[in-house]
């Protein structure tokens, strides 16, 4: 956690900075920096404040061939795995503090996080948001009990705004980083999913510039079993963890700022604490096409019941993509941290997983203009058992012979075979049907 404000010595880390040099120390050395007991004081603090999610074997593990646990973080109150962090930095201020109040400057799951739970400790708690922001966001951070104000076109432009208030009336500006605190905080996962599945062969967590939760759980569970493999996953297109472990340092001019779909996995590495953490301790980081989130989104729908955004369903990601075999027939827990996805991409995400899935697919097909030509088509759609989303026909603007209509189908079928089938059953009939590829 990043604390800017008039007197920043007000939070000092509770405990002491990792060294800035990228060389590797041991376990043991790093346990005297930030020790197992100090994650375990947080869960003590924040038990009262967070909620303990369930960590429950998934009907997706025959699929995969791995049995899978799914620690359900997007059930906080807020949506998202930031709470246990941000709650354990709040009580940890001072009471002086705490009567001046906080100020925040995004539209992230850390701000709404910050906006419920400083409220519920009744601290002051201010959030500016660009005008560009969701109204739902704006609505949300202040049906929790935040002061919302809108300022400026751009995030820069809030965060500029923000600085000057807290400069001005001594609020706290706070801005996600990396303190042992808030690591700590973090880092909580990691212990109850200990808890809640024994004999655990691997872990796997969202990763990406964001890696907090990553490396806070990293420590918990290495401390706990150092067998237990920590996996930790990122996006193709935005893969900052990687490229700045190869680095040995946060990469600053990453041409990538938060993605509205991918959040914060899409941020620039904000911190060397985590990284060095993540570089100790974290077995492997693999990165994964932005394909395969949207048909894990798809998988935690349909298997799970569970709206997730992508952040939240990256983990799975994973396994959907094949990156990790070597965990067939293992024991796996994944994290799914967030689900606040944005009602106007859950639509555009389903319907793309569906096609990307093969279980919606769209052809087009020249028929004569006679009565029955349709009814026939229909029969045979209706024999292969798909059901039909969308029929158009165009007659106008057709260039084949007089007296036809170009008939476009878009249908649902089961899976990947089942479209196959659908199409050969129409080749048959229609050898000139034409099929719009994904």
């Amino acid at each position: 956690m990043k604390i800017v404000s008039r007197n920043e010595e007000l939070l000092r880390d509770a405990l002491s900075r990792l060294p800035q040099s990228s060389s590797r120390t041991s376990l043991s050395s790093y346990n005297k920096l930030i020790r197992f007991e100090d994650i375990s004081a947080a869960a003590f603090k924040i038990q009262c404040g967070v909620q303990k999610t369930p960590c429950m074997y998934s009907r997706l593990s025959k699929q995969y061939g791995m049995d899978i646990y799914l620690k359900k973080e997007f059930l906080q109150y807020t949506g998202s795995v930031k709470e246990r962090g941000v709650l354990y930095l709040l009580t940890s201020l001072p009471q002086d503090q705490q009567r001046k109040g906080v100020i925040v400057a995004s539209d992230s799951n850390f701000s709404m996080a910050v906006a419920y739970h400083a409220s519920e400790l009744r601290i002051p708690v201010f959030v500016i948001m660009s005008t560009s922001t969701s109204p739902s966001r704006v609505k949300m951070c202040r049906e929790y009990g935040a002061m919302v104000i809108s300022y400026g076109t751009t995030a820069k432009d809030s965060q500029t705004h923000a600085r000057r208030l807290a400069q001005e009336n001594g609020y706290l500006y706070l801005e996600e980083e990396d303190s042992a605190v808030y690591l700590s905080g973090l880092g909580t996962v990691g212990l109850e999913v200990y808890e809640q599945v024994p004999k655990l062969d691997a872990v796997i967590f969202p990763a990406g510039g964001h890696c907090g939760l990553l490396a806070g759980s990293a420590a918990a569970l290495k401390h706990l079993n150092p067998h237990i493999s920590v996996i930790g996953v990122e996006s193709e297109n935005f893969p900052v963890l990687q490229q700045s472990l190869k680095a040995g340092h946060p990469i600053e001019d990453q041409a990538c700022s938060n993605h509205h779909f991918y959040g914060d996995v899409s941020g620039l590495c904000f911190g060397s604490n985590s990284l060095q953490l993540t570089g100790k301790l974290v077995d492997k980081v693999v990165a994964v096409r932005e394909e395969d989130v949207l048909i894990s989104m798809l998988r935690l729908l349909e298997y799970e019941r569970a709206t997730v955004d992508a952040e939240g369903a990256i983990g799975l990601a994973a396994l959907v993509a094949g990156k990790l075999p070597e965990l067939k027939g293992k024991r796996v827990a994944i994290v799914i941290c967030s689900g606040n996805l944005e009602l106007h991409l859950l639509q555009q995400c389903i319907a793309r997983a569906l096609t990307l899935d093969n279980r919606v697919c769209r052809f087009s097909l020249v028929l004569s203009d006679c009565p029955g030509d349709i009814s026939k088509l229909l029969e045979i759609l209706a024999r292969e058992e798909a059901r039909v989303l969308d029929i158009r026909q165009e007659g106008t603007f057709v260039t084949s012979e007089l007296f036809t209509v170009e008939v476009t189908c878009t249908v649902e079928t089961r899976d990947k075979i089942h479209t196959a089938q659908l199409r050969n059953a129409l080749l048959e009939r229609y050898p000139t049907a034409a099929w719009t590829e994904r």
